[in-house]
């Protein structure tokens, strides 16, 4: 009897309780100031923020909170109506009727617990929606009659501010489903990798099935969706459902496929979660050249070449419209921002050394320099540099020996110029990591020993472009920055510019048919360190400068890869499209140049129009033949090192040996008779200590030369 009448005096009392329970908790409603929906909304931060392009696309993606996986706010507009649906009818049968506070529900709630001995739970969706406005609500371990009467207090007042779109809406953004995933649109992607938009009537049955347990066992789910599908009268197959379950259960979440495009830059700006940061950076060329560096490695494969970065700046405003820090599938290190990474620059500085001698009156376009052997005296012993083919040109113009990269011009051109002059001038180009004095680098400057990264090439590069004016680049829309200063003399500029553009002057290395010709007006310049380590091109049209680097970033050295065929091809592409439909015209010569027609005697070089500073003008240019001299070997000179360039094709890996007065002597290589002396004789170099003799038919040794070759075997 005790047994009876216990629980139906507790239900008496409950039943007395909840009568009047819907008046307190109204008037306590009206003391409560319930947050307006907009205030609500803007306070929602994302875990993640956003790097943005020039027009507010976003091209990257970046999580800075651990704690939770939030996407932006979802508008109800933007969710599938299936969803909404599913959820009112698992959670709140009543939800369009009641005004917060489903009194049914409590009641039934109150009944459960008092004769069957169960739990069940009578929250609303407005309610949840005030536990997650309310910190003090938001507990994992239950909430006393206290909280739960000003829960209900809560959500009544919010029911009298928002509509019930507004609370949904503000639900679907704040409920968690699974795991780490919170709100509509971390879930949709994580799960299904769809927009909240893109969900069917199963996904949202299920997303609903998960809300009350997203623990629960496969069994529980499906009949626990079932019957949701049931209520809400869905059309979904059971098998349907088994599929779903399974797949997500097996599925890890979190793993969402948002905007890849800038990695590097995204770590580099983004600090705090929910930021979105505005860049110069446009979208669709950041994918255009992250594409066409994945195409060149994968051409490269099996070259040992996992890594290629490349940027892209507008010649007259500086802004960067694409920054590829690391491109390549394979690389081991993808993490590291080649672009900013400092490397040997190779031959890319020879067009501001040669811009210098010019501007200083040293040399002109048409000025001649011996490309012969030439004795460098260094702290580690002599050395000679080579030329592209391993051939010594003899004389050659500065046009021929820019275009095509000979280094021992390059070379003479600095001893003209002087080392610390050349240092500064690179200096006031932006080369940051120029810190030491001339003397530290010596001649290895003409050739690129210095380290620079891909922003400085490129912008240095640009100040040619924009006829010796340099102003730094921007990565951010922010106030145009300082005024230009002058670094180099404008008509220096426009002839290094002309000579750059010249596909005949660079026929003598790299042939008419290479990656450095386009169909529009461009000048470009290709370097390779030294171990073929560090492939670079770097060119500029009227509007763009483009810079590629390929490479790796551990350092190793890549396997018969040179600047044409490693970075040119991914440069042509990159410039290619970006002048798909623009224009790129030669520019305009500035005021202080005169173009003259030029012969030379001899004729080591056809005819042709050259331009000169004013003042600077030749037309016949006689050269000094020299005489006879006593049978000699004439290349290389003795006790020379030289040291192989790995900017060069295989095939064009050669020696010259040279005779004067030898015509009836024969060149003996370390013992091997090679032939006659009468004409150069063309070695393949093989690394080593070797001896060459020039030797009469009678066995009498003329001359002899001792030299060394370093560099990788071609």
């Amino acid at each position: 009897m005790n047994i009876i009448r216990k629980p139906l005096v507790f239900f008496l009392g409950s039943i007395l309780l909840i009568a009047g329970l819907p008046v307190g908790v109204w008037l306590a409603s009206w003391t409560i100031q319930a947050p307006g929906f907009d205030e609500v909304r803007a306070l929602w931060v994302p875990s993640e923020a956003y790097l943005l392009d020039r027009h507010g696309e976003v091209i990257h993606s970046l999580r800075l909170d651990p704690s939770a996986r939030r996407l932006d706010w979802t508008p109800l507009a933007d969710i599938s109506p299936a969803l909404p649906k599913a959820v009112v009818a698992a959670e709140d049968r009543r939800f369009y009727r009641h005004p917060g506070v489903d009194v049914v529900a409590v009641a039934g709630a109150v009944a459960d617990r008092v004769f069957h001995g169960r739990k069940r739970g009578a929250s609303t969706l407005t309610m949840q929606v005030a536990a997650f406005l309310d910190a003090g609500l938001n507990r994992r371990d239950g909430r006393g009659i206290g909280q739960k009467l000003r829960q209900m207090a809560l959500a009544l007042a919010l029911e009298r501010r928002w509509s019930k779109a507004q609370i949904l809406e503000a639900y679907f953004n704040r409920v968690g489903f699974r795991g780490e995933l919170q709100g509509i649109a971390a879930t949709a992607q994580g799960l299904f990798g769809k927009r909240p938009s893109g969900l069917g009537e199963a996904e949202s049955v299920l997303l609903a099935a998960f809300l009350p347990a997203p623990q629960a066992d496969p069994a529980r789910l499906q009949a626990r969706a079932r019957a949701i599908a049931q209520a809400g009268m869905f059309h979904v197959e059971h098998s349907e459902l088994e599929t779903l379950v399974d797949g997500l259960l097996k599925h890890k979440p979190g793993i969402l496929p948002e905007p890849n495009l800038a990695p590097h830059l995204a770590r580099r700006f983004l600090k705090k979660p929910g930021e979105r940061l505005r860049t110069t950076l446009e979208a669709r060329w950041q994918r255009w050249v992250l594409e066409a560096l994945r195409q060149q490695l994968a051409g490269l494969d099996g070259q040992n070449v996992r890594d290629a970065a490349a940027v892209v700046a507008d010649n007259a405003s500086g802004e960067i419209l694409a920054y590829v820090g690391s491109a390549g599938g394979d690389s081991r290190s993808p993490g590291v921002d080649g672009a900013a990474a400092r490397r040997q620059a190779g031959s890319t500085l020879k067009p501001f050394l040669y811009g210098l001698a010019v501007a200083q009156g040293y040399l002109t376009a048409a000025s001649v320099l011996e490309d012969s052997p030439v004795n460098l005296e260094t702290t580690t012993g002599l050395y000679i540099p080579q030329d592209y083919d391993r051939d010594f040109k003899g004389p050659v113009s500065v046009r021929t020996a820019l275009a095509s990269s000979l280094n021992v011009p390059a070379v003479r051109a600095l001893g003209l110029v002087g080392v610390e002059r050349f240092r500064d001038l690179l200096w006031d180009l932006g080369y940051a990591g120029l810190t030491e004095d001339g003397e530290y680098y010596g001649f290895s400057l003409a050739l690129g020993s210095a380290e620079v990264n891909l922003p400085e090439q490129v912008n240095a590069y640009r100040s040619l472009a924009n006829g010796g004016l340099w102003r730094p680049l921007r990565l951010l829309p922010e106030a145009s920055g300082p005024e230009p200063r002058r670094v180099l003399d404008a008509g220096a500029a426009f002839i290094v510019a002309d000579i750059l553009s010249d596909s005949a002057g660079r026929s003598l290395t790299f042939g008419l048919d290479s990656p450095l010709s386009t169909r529009y007006w461009t000048a470009v310049k290709t370097g390779t360190s030294k171990n073929m380590r560090d492939n670079w091109c770097i060119g500029f049209s009227r509007r763009y400068t483009v810079g590629v680097w390929v490479g790796n970033f551990e350092g190793d050295p890549m396997r018969g890869v040179s600047g044409v065929t490693g970075a040119a091809p991914a440069w042509l592409a990159i410039m290619n499209g970006l002048h798909a439909a623009e224009p790129s015209p030669p520019p305009a010569a500035p005021a202080g140049l005169a173009a003259r027609d030029i012969r030379y005697e001899p004729a080591i070089e056809p005819p042709r129009r050259e331009w000169f500073l004013a003042g600077t003008e030749a037309e016949t240019l006689r050269l000094v033949v020299a005489g006879t001299h006593a049978p000699r070997i004439e290349s290389p000179p003795r006790g020379v090192v030289i040291a192989l360039d790995p900017d060069i094709p295989p095939r064009h890996q050669r020696v010259w040996f040279k005779a004067k007065g030898g015509a009836a002597a024969r060149f003996v290589l370390d013992g091997a008779d090679l032939g006659p002396a009468r004409s150069p004789w063309a070695w393949s170099p093989v690394p080593g200590n070797h001896g060459l003799e020039l030797k009469r038919g009678d066995g009498a040794v003329l001359d002899t030369v001792r030299f060394q070759v370093r560099g990788p075997r071609p």
